[in-house]
């Protein structure tokens, strides 16, 4: 089940990929990790999709990664008394705390105190995915009186933005506990957090994981772009999560500001993600339009470690067909002499201590060999991430023997995971990294492989070994 590319697929279960034949050939088609989204379903869909996913992964033997998705902090307004109303440029609307009270087309409960905590005057609230776009002219504790900007038709429930404006709120709501607790008790590989404002949020999440699992900081409040690196060096991987970006800042911000989060992430070492409608019109057609292939293809050219599918293989009618279409303009996009050109170009020194200076050697040495591959022999998989950072021509075994570390790893840019025994010595670890090169069809007899570890075997987060070998000889380096 190797993967002829490096990029990652992301690929969201729902209705349309509930059962275990779908899931398989999802996976079978392409699908490095499969994303659980918490927005919906019960936890006993979850658990069931869960228990298929790691039964497809004992008979295929190839670790799969799974990505719980927390809903976040949703916020929306209230009910109206006879139905949906019409909103008109230049009216007057107020919002305020009356939850009991049904809204009519002057008012509406808007059951957040801690947005009329946030309000300044001026401040634009967007309702219905930025449909409807107030504008707050006076305010207290208690209500908000607006001006409508932009009108048109709200109904009941509507959800409410709040853009450039940090919110005094956690990231994690009381459900979302609830089903944090449910999914570490399921054990899922990385955990993504929605409507991140601020770095205190991924530790808030952290000191209730406790390292059980990865987190993804889901980056879509422009509050977060203010602190995009703090964010970026406190989480595990990024998202960049396009919808509530799109929503909540113009248009033709966005592009720009996907790039500044993929450099971000790519110069700080952080697994990335690029997600929300890549191939949207395959939810209901069996090909994408020719802006999607490009969009998906530009995340490539990036760097992005992979790239999502959300109600496209979630709800869609070609859930298989869109992951089979993502993985071929991946190897599409990786094929062309350009990629290697922009992946170079944009690459930056690392960090300057040893672990760095390792993945960095590591790589120019597997260039200057033609290494067939480089391995890591990893605990924690950090010394894989430190090698994949640096996005090497050869590709990455991410040796480990740890069955969570390599189920993260399918997360990761070029990193083909393996679960392997523990080892003892160094020439152990050298026999294993030369046979599983071997094993798993990336490199034949003769062949150079360049291996990075960290030594003392099983401590985490030490990367200070560097080895060269051939397949079926013996080490000719050691550092």
């Amino acid at each position: 089940m190797r993967r002829q590319r490096n990029a990652k697929i992301v690929a969201t279960l729902g209705p349309a990929s509930r059962d275990r034949e779908t899931i398989e050939a999802l996976f079978r088609a392409g699908a490095d990790v499969f994303r659980l989204n918490f927005s919906h379903g019960s936890h006993e869909d979850h658990r069931a999709r869960f228990e298929l996913i790691r039964e497809i992964e004992r008979e295929l033997g190839r670790p799969i990664g799974i990505l719980m998705d927390l809903q976040g902090p949703k916020l929306r307004i209230g009910t109206f008394a006879a139905g949906p109303i019409r909103l008109e440029p230049g009216q007057p609307f107020l919002l305020d705390l009356r939850r009991e009270v049904a809204g009519d087309s002057t008012r509406v409960a808007l059951p957040h105190p801690e947005i009329f905590a946030a309000l300044t005057e001026g401040t634009d609230l967007l309702l219905d995915d930025g449909r409807i776009r107030l504008r707050v002219e006076r305010f207290d504790a208690l209500h908000a009186q607006t001006r409508v900007i932009t009108g048109g038709s709200l109904s009941e429930r509507k959800g409410v933005n709040v853009p450039g404006v940090t919110l005094p709120i956690s990231a994690l709501t009381e459900k979302d506990r609830r089903d944090l607790d449910f999914g570490l008790e399921l054990g899922v590989d990385w955990i993504a957090l929605s409507f991140v404002q601020r770095p205190e949020d991924i530790e808030e999440i952290k000191a209730i994981v406790q390292g059980r699992a990865g987190i993804v900081a889901k980056l879509e409040k422009p509050a977060a772009i203010g602190q995009l690196d703090a964010i970026v060096e406190a989480t595990d991987a990024v998202m960049v999560a396009r919808g509530d970006l799109g929503v909540e800042m113009p248009a033709e911000y966005v592009p720009s500001i996907q790039k500044r989060i993929v450099r971000s992430s790519r110069r700080l070492g952080r697994p990335v993600i690029v997600a929300t409608q890549m191939l949207e019109s395959m939810i209901s057609a069996p090909v994408p339009t020719r802006a999607e292939a490009s969009d998906v293809a530009t995340a490539i050219y990036d760097g992005a470690d992979a790239v999502m599918l959300s109600a496209e293989s979630a709800a869609g009618q070609y859930p298989v067909e869109a992951v089979r279409m993502m993985d071929r303009i991946i190897a599409q996009t990786e094929s062309d002499p350009y990629y290697r050109e922009v992946i170079d170009a944009a690459h930056t020194p690392p960090q300057a201590d040893i672990a760095g200076a390792i993945g960095e050697a590591v790589c120019a040495i597997a260039g200057r060999l033609k290494a067939a591959a480089v391995v890591t022999y990893t605990s924690s998989g950090y010394s894989a991430l430190r090698v994949a950072r640096e996005r090497p021509e050869a590709p990455i075994i991410g040796m480990t023997p740890r069955a969570d570390t390599s189920h993260r790893l399918t997360l990761v840019w070029g990193i083909h995971p393996v679960i392997t025994p523990d080892v003892a010595s160094v020439t152990e670890m050298t026999n294993f990294a030369s046979w599983t090169a071997s094993e798993e069809g990336f490199a034949r007899a003769g062949q150079t492989v360049v291996i990075a570890a960290g030594m003392p075997f099983g401590a985490p987060g030490h990367t200070n070994l560097l080895r060269v070998a051939q397949v079926g000889g013996e080490a000719s380096t050691g550092a």
